[in-house]
């Protein structure tokens, strides 16, 4: 079992920024992509970003220059910076991890989810 918890949510002004982490941990065998998620209320959920564990990255169009994803595999953590937040990026953000164990059987993890309000 693999457990992710993110962090980093929050209130923040249009315009501001929010840098958001999400650490995976337990029974780790091998993680490929890690990408960020997020949901508005009344919306489905959509891609943010996506990196995979050798670092080529995947942006919606609506975030290009705007959100950058990074990560760390020694620590098995991945990013999401957010600049230039508009309220409309208002939403529950979700980790989540492409897991493969020891025979090779894909599985996602998602994190709980962190909430970002981008408000005056």
């Amino acid at each position: 079992q693999v457990q992710l918890v993110e962090s980093g949510g929050g209130l923040v002004q249009p315009g501001g920024s929010l840098r958001l982490s999400c650490a995976a941990s337990g029974r780790i065998f091998s993680i490929n992509a890690m990408g960020w998620y997020r949901q508005a209320p009344g919306k489905q959920r959509e891609l943010v970003a996506a990196i995979t564990s050798g670092g080529v990255t995947n942006y919606a169009d609506s975030m290009k220059g705007r959100f950058t994803i990074s990560r760390d595999n020694a620590k098995n953590t991945v990013y999401l910076q957010m600049n230039s937040l508009k309220p409309d990026d208002t939403a529950v953000y979700y980790c989540n991890a492409d897991h493969y164990d020891r025979w090779g059987i894909p599985f996602v993890y998602w994190g709980q989810g962190t909430q970002v309000t981008v408000s005056s």
